[in-house]
C-alpha cells in the first residue's frame, strides 16, 4: 500500500525531562492540526529511553498539560522504555546485513575527522573492522557519499551528503542506550506514522533518519519542521525563559497565540470560545502553507505568562 493511500497518522513525542513550555505547545498544536486537519489520527509517544535524563513526574505532568489544552491523543501511549528488545533486534539486523558496524573509538578519537555540519566527521577508524586490541564500545551506521534530500512541509527542500556532512553515525551508544536517530525511526514505523511534525532544530537529523529507513527497506514518512521561537539575536529560547511558561488559566489565549505564531491568522472572535472551540477552528482552518520559516519572540504577547 502506498503512503498516499494510507490514513494520515501524526504523533507528538516529548521527552520527560521537564514541563512543557510555549515552544512545546506550538509543536504539539502543529502536529495535532496537521493530522486532524486531514481526518487523521494523532498519537502520543513518550521518549523516555535516555533514562539518566528522565525527571520523576514529568511524564504525568506532560500528559496532564496536553489534556488541559484539549490536545487529546488517539490510542494508547507508546513508551520508548518498553521497546528495548525491538531496538536491540534492529541493531543486530543492521549489523548482520552489513549496514552497521562495531566501533571501539572513544568520543575524543571519533572527533579526529574533518569538520562537518555538526562538528567533526567520524574518521572511519573502525569501518572495516575493529583495530587490534580494541573492543566494541558503540555501534555505527555506514553512510554513503550520496545526497539525501527531502521536501519539508514548512522549510522547503533540504538535503545533506551524509558522508561529507555527518559521517558514519552512532545508533547504539557506548552506555548501551539506543541512539535517538534509530529509536525514532523504529517507533514511527511501529506506530504507522505518516506525517512527522516537529521543531526545526531536528531538521538536520532528518537525512540520517531517511537513510535508516532505506537501510531497513521502509518508505519514510513526510516531514514538516516548524521554526523554533528565537530571540532578537536569533537564539532559541529555552525552558527557563519566563516568557515561555504555560498558564492553564489562560489556555484559550495561549492556544490563539500559538496559532498566530504558526501563521494561521486566528480571528478575534476566538477569544470568546472555549478550548474545544478554539481547537475546532484550528483543525478546520489549518493551512500548512501559512507556517513561517522563522518565529520571532518579539511577536509574542503571552497572556498569563509570568
Amino acid at each position: 500500500m502506498t503512503q498516499e493511500a494510507r490514513a494520515v497518522i501524526g504523533r507528538y513525542a516529548p521527552s520527560p525531562t521537564g514541563p512543557l513550555h510555549f515552544g512545546s505547545l506550538i509543536a504539539a498544536l502543529a502536529s495535532f492540526c496537521q493530522a486532524r486537519g486531514q481526518g487523521g489520527r494523532w498519537l502520543l509517544r513518550i521518549d523516555d529511553l535516555d533514562h539518566p535524563r528522565v525527571v520523576a513526574g514529568a511524564e504525568r505532568a506532560i500528559r496532564d498539560t496536553l489534556a488541559d489544552f484539549g490536545l487529546v491523543h488517539d490510542g494508547p501511549v507508546l513508551y520508548q522504555s518498553e521497546r528495548r528488545v525491538a531496538y536491540a533486534e534492529a541493531v543486530e539486523h543492521l549489523k548482520n546485513t552489513g549496514f552497521a558496524f562495531d566501533c571501539g573509538c572513544t568520543r575524543r578519537e571519533a572527533r579526529d575527522g574533518p569538520v562537518g555540519l555538526e562538528g567533526p566527521v567520524y574518521p572511519g577508524t573502525c569501518r572495516n573492522g575493529l583495530p587490534p586490541g580494541r573492543e566494541a564500545r558503540s555501534v555505527r551506521l555506514r553512510v554513503q557519499r550520496e545526497r539525501i534530500e527531502l521536501l519539508d512541509h514548512f522549510q522547503g527542500r533540504y538535503g545533506q551528503d551524509l558522508a561529507a556532512d555527518i559521517g558514519d553515525f552512532v545508533i547504539r551508544r557506548a552506555d548501551g542506550i539506543t541512539a535517538y536517530q534509530l529509536a525514532t525511526v523504529l517507533d514511527d514505523q511501529a506506530q504507522g506514522v505518516t506525517d512527522v511534525i516537529r521543531g526545526a532544530d531536528l531538521l538536520s537529523s532528518t537525512p540520517r533518519q531517511i537513510w535508516i529507513h532505506r537501510c531497513l527497506g521502509w518508505a519514510p514518512p513526510t516531514y514538516g519542521h516548524i521554526p523554533v521561537v528565537v530571540d532578537a539575536d536569533g537564539e532559541k529560547l529555552g525552558k527557563s525563559t519566563g516568557a515561555l511558561a504555560l498558564d492553564p488559566a489562560a489556555r484559550q489565549a495561549q492556544l490563539i497565540e500559538c496559532l498566530a505564531m504558526l501563521g494561521q491568522m486566528p480571528p478575534a472572535s476566538l477569544e470568546t470560545r472555549s478550548v474545544p472551540g478554539v481547537l475546532r477552528w484550528a483543525v478546520d482552518n489549518w493551512e500548512a502553507s501559512r507556517v513561517p520559516r522563522r518565529m520571532d519572540c518579539r511577536r509574542l504577547e503571552m497572556p498569563g505568562a509570568g
